[in-house]
C-alpha cells in the first residue's frame, strides 16, 4: 500500500462498523483457530520463522480469514495488497505484480496478495497468478467460503497450502463481545454500557460462530438504546433479540434443557412421531446444539429402537453424521432432518438392544466356559486337548444349518434375541424358522 492507501484504510477503520474497528492487528488478539495459530501449529511456526508459503484460507463467514491475512502481513513485515475476485481482473493482478517487483527490487520487501472470494476468479485470472506465485514474487493468500478443491483450479491448489478455519465457539464470541465493550480506543469503551449475561449469551449463541454478526448486533444494541436515568446504556435480553433479529429459545446447552430436549427427541423417534421429533430437532438447532451430538444420538437410536426391524436405519444415521462433518451447518440441518424422519417412521424393534443387555448380565453373574468343540483348534497342541472335536461345519449341511450346541453348558436355556414380527425382523424370523424345518 502507498501512503494514500494507508491513510484511507485508517480512516475507514475509525469510521467503519464495530466489527472492522475491532479487527485484530496482532497475533495475540486473534480469538479461535488455535489449530492453526496455537504454539507449534502450522501458521504459528511459519510466522516464527518469517517464512510463509502461499495459502488458501477456507472457512465460513466471520471466522477471521481477512484478519488472519492482515496479521500475517504485519508479522512477516510484508507489503499487503488486497483484491476482491468479484471486481478484480487480470489488469489489477498485473498492477500488483509490478508494484511487488519494485518493492522486492528496491527494498527487498516481500509482498502478500490477498484475494477475497478467490473461488470466483476465472480460470484465466487464476492462470495469470501462477507464474508469480511459483517464482515467489507474490505470496498468495486466498480466502473462500467454498471448498477450494472444487472451486480453485488444480494448478493453483498444487502451489498453495489449504488451511481450514473453524467457526468460533460461543466462548470465543463472548470474549470478543466483552473486549469490544471495554475497548476505549477502538470499541465501545467510551459508552457507559451495562449488559446482562443473558444478552451476551443470546448474541453469542445466535451469531452462529460469526464474529462479525455478533459485533454488528452488539453495536446496534448500543447505538439504538437511549440512556437511562443513571446515564447508562442498559442492554437486556429483549434488546439483544431485537438487535440480532432472532428470538431467544429456552435452551441451555449445558443444563436441564439440553437433557430434556434430547430425551424428548429420542422418545418421539421411538414413539414413531416424526412431527414431534422434527420439533425437538428444530429446537436444538435453533438453540445452537452441537449437530454432531444430535447425529450421534440418532446413531444410538437407530440400533437401540429400530435395530433389525430396518437395518438401513443405522446406515442412514451414520451417513447423516458424516454429512454434518462434510458440509457443516446450516445445511447440515437437512441430512439431520432426513435421518430423523426416517428413524421416526421406521418399524421399531429393541430386540438387539435388550439381547445384549441380558447377555451382559449373564456374563457378569456366570462364569461360563466355551464348549470344547467350539474352541480354537488352529494352534499346535490344540488337538491334544480335544479342541474342535465334534464340531459340525454348517456349510456342509442343507440350508447351511445344523443343530449343535453353541451356548456354554451353564447357559443352555438362555434366549437373548427375541425376534419380533416388525419390519425386516419378520423376514429374519421366517428365515430362522425355515432353515430348521427339515431337521
Amino acid at each position: 500500500m502507498d501512503l494514500f492507501d494507508i491513510a484511507k484504510e485508517n480512516e475507514l477503520e475509525n469510521q467503519g462498523p464495530l466489527a472492522d474497528k475491532m479487527r485484530p492487528r496482532v497475533l495475540k488478539e486473534i480469538v479461535g483457530q488455535d489449530h492453526l495459530l496455537g504454539t507449534g501449529k502450522f501458521l504459528n511456526r511459519c510466522l516464527s520463522s518469517k517464512r510463509l508459503p502461499s495459502i488458501i484460507l477456507w472457512g465460513p463467514p466471520g471466522t477471521g480469514k481477512t484478519t488472519v491475512a492482515k496479521v500475517i502481513a504485519n508479522e512477516i513485515d510484508a507489503a499487503f495488497f488486497q483484491l476482491n475476485a468479484v471486481t478484480a481482473g487480470v489488469k489489477d493482478i498485473r498492477e500488483v505484480v509490478e508494484k511487488a517487483g519494485n518493492l522486492l527490487g528496491m527494498y527487498k520487501k516481500k509482498s502478500i496478495l490477498f484475494i477475497d472470494e478467490i473461488h470466483r476468479f476465472s480460470k484465466n485470472q487464476q492462470d495469470a497468478l501462477l507464474p508469480h506465485v511459483e517464482k515467489g514474487l507474490l505470496i498468495l493468500i486466498g480466502a473462500t467460503t467454498e471448498n477450494p478443491y472444487f472451486q480453485v483450479n488444480s494448478a493453483l491448489i498444487s502451489r498453495t497450502t489449504v488451511l481450514k478455519l473453524e467457526l468460533l465457539t460461543d466462548k470465543d464470541v463472548k470474549l470478543l463481545i466483552k473486549r469490544a465493550i471495554s475497548d476505549v480506543d477502538r470499541g465501545l469503551g467510551t459508552y457507559n454500557i451495562e449488559i446482562t449475561d443473558e444478552a451476551i449469551d443470546h448474541i453469542s449463541s445466535t451469531s452462529g460462530g460469526d464474529a462479525r454478526r455478533a459485533l454488528n448486533a452488539l453495536e446496534i444494541s448500543v447505538l439504538s438504546t437511549s440512556l437511562d436515568k443513571d446515564m447508562k446504556i442498559c442492554i437486556d435480553l429483549d434488546i439483544a433479540q431485537e438487535s440480532i433479529q432472532k428470538r431467544a429459545v429456552l435452551y441451555d446447552k449445558d443444563g436441564d434443557q439440553h437433557y430434556d430436549v434430547i430425551s424428548a427427541f429420542i422418545k418421539s423417534i421411538r414413539g414413531s412421531d416424526p412431527n414431534a421429533a422434527l420439533h425437538y430437532l428444530a429446537k436444538m438447532i435453533y438453540g445452537g446444539e452441537d449437530p454432531e451430538f444430535i447425529a450421534r444420538r440418532l446413531i444410538i437410536s437407530a440400533s437401540e429402537d429400530i435395530g433389525n426391524a430396518d437395518p438401513n436405519a443405522l446406515q442412514i444415521a451414520i451417513s447423516a453424521h458424516e454429512a454434518i462433518k462434510i458440509i457443516g451447518m446450516p445445511e447440515g440441518r437437512i441430512p439431520l432432518a432426513q435421518a430423523t424422519t426416517y428413524l421416526a417412521t421406521a418399524p421399531k424393534s429393541n430386540a438387539a438392544y435388550m439381547g445384549i443387555n441380558n447377555a451382559l448380565r449373564d456374563v457378569e453373574k456366570t462364569h461360563a466356559t466355551v464348549p470344547i468343540h467350539l474352541r480354537d483348534a488352529s494352534y499346535r497342541g490344540a488337538k491334544s486337548f480335544g479342541h474342535g472335536d465334534g464340531y459340525l461345519y454348517p456349510h456342509d449341511y442343507k440350508n447351511n444349518y445344523i443343530k449343535q450346541q453353541y451356548l456354554p453348558d451353564e447357559l443352555l436355556d438362555r434366549e437373548y434375541y427375541y425376534i419380533t414380527e416388525n419390519g425386516y425382523e419378520k423376514k429374519i424370523k421366517k428365515h430362522m424358522n425355515s432353515i430348521k424345518e427339515d431337521l
